[in-house]
């Protein structure tokens, strides 16, 4: 672990980042400099060629958290007559309908359980049979659990049907391979924090360009209007509308630049991926249970059932563990007790390793202290 950071955060964002992004933010720029906004249409491009192969794709930033880049896209892309159809099966999910609600938007929300992937024959016939439907939105990495949906297989479902497809990749974008074309995804979300592993302060949308160009004047909201911020910056040279963060876009560029170095997606996803069967093998061998199958669980974050003994209390081992200089997760789904590990950020296997070791440690005080208290 790196000795000038008092802990590792396993969370799915904000994330351990390096201490060379740190160091990116540390000059201080005006929105209108040339040399800054520069950096942005560096990201910008970068971005795009991230997550499409192909012309016609182009990249908007927008301030603030990742729930606000999905309620730009969600507010921005609808028309005053479009209905949206939200596939949710876990926290996030449901967070879309909440806004399209909020929006006044038109919705037909199909909700499955947080352990379970959505039912593709029954997203094709809603499709078939309501006409009106006119977006789709899936979250791609629920971490609500960790499970990872399949948004290959709903965006060809989508497509056939002559649907825009959002995809929220807010935890995927970036740590698990993916094509905007190979998806059919026509608006692609995600966020700063997460597997770029920058630091929070900004969204961001990959969109099909000639399908956003449409959607002037949709927006329900004025800081939020997703096609005035694209033609804004797409203009202008990088310029936002309003007051950028100018450190964490700088952060973001450098990250950027160290997604590259490490080998690009695939590299990332490969440290990832062995820093979560690193770290699944070694809790089995302390008797915790995985709450989701291999075959659904991502790479980004995996939820674990609380220990089996009286008075397990999360807060306390979420103490003990910041003691030891790790930050986990509390649980969030509403069917089990668990708690969840972040597997995404500047980690490695070795850090997942010594993690066990440590919650080895603290479950055993924590189990010891239980017995004796039933005994008294």
């Amino acid at each position: 672990m790196d000795a000038d950071i008092p802990y590792l955060l396993l969370t799915p964002g904000p994330l351990t980042t390096t201490q060379s992004v740190r160091d990116a933010m540390r000059d201080d720029f005006s929105t209108w400099d040339i040399d800054y906004n520069q950096r942005v249409m560096e990201i910008r491009k970068r971005l795009v060629q991230l997550a499409a192969g192909s012309p016609g794709y182009t990249a908007v930033l927008m301030q603030g958290s990742g729930t606000f880049a999905v309620e730009a896209t969600i507010g921005s892309v609808i028309p005053p007559d479009g209905k949206l159809l939200v596939i949710s099966n876990g926290a996030y999910g449901k967070r879309i309908g909440q806004i399209a609600r909020c929006l006044k938007i038109a919705l037909h929300e199909l909700s499955y359980p947080e352990t379970e992937l959505p039912d593709l024959d029954q997203i094709r016939e809603i499709l078939a049979c309501d006409g009106t439907i006119t977006h789709v939105a899936m979250v791609h990495c629920e971490t609500t659990t960790g499970m990872l949906n399949p948004a290959a297989e709903v965006g060809k479902i989508v497509a056939e049907a002559g649907k825009d497809y959002i995809l929220d990749a807010m935890s995927s974008f970036g740590g698990i391979p993916l094509s905007m074309e190979a998806f059919h995804v026509d608006y692609l979300i995600s966020s700063a924090n997460k597997c770029i592993q920058g630091v929070p302060g900004f969204g961001f949308v990959i969109a099909n360009q000639s399908k956003l160009e449409l959607t002037a004047g949709f927006a329900r909201s004025l800081s939020l209007d997703l096609f005035d911020q694209w033609n804004e910056m797409e203009h202008k040279g990088g310029k936002w509308r309003y007051t950028s963060p100018t450190h964490v876009v700088c952060a973001f560029l450098q990250a950027l630049q160290e997604l590259e170095a490490e080998g690009g997606v695939l590299r990332r996803h490969a440290r990832y991926a062995e820093n979560q069967s690193t770290l699944v093998s070694a809790m089995h061998k302390l008797g915790l249970r995985t709450l989701l199958p291999r075959e659904l669980q991502s790479p980004i974050i995996t939820s674990f059932y609380d220990p089996e003994f009286p008075a397990f209390s999360f807060n306390q081992f979420y103490d003990e563990l910041k003691k030891r200089r790790y930050v986990i997760y509390p649980g969030k789904i509403s069917q089990a007790e668990t708690f969840r590990i972040g597997n995404i950020g500047n980690v490695f296997p070795a850090d997942m390793q010594h993690l066990v070791e440590q919650i080895g440690q603290v479950l055993d005080t924590m189990a010891a202290a239980s017995d004796q208290t039933v005994n008294n």
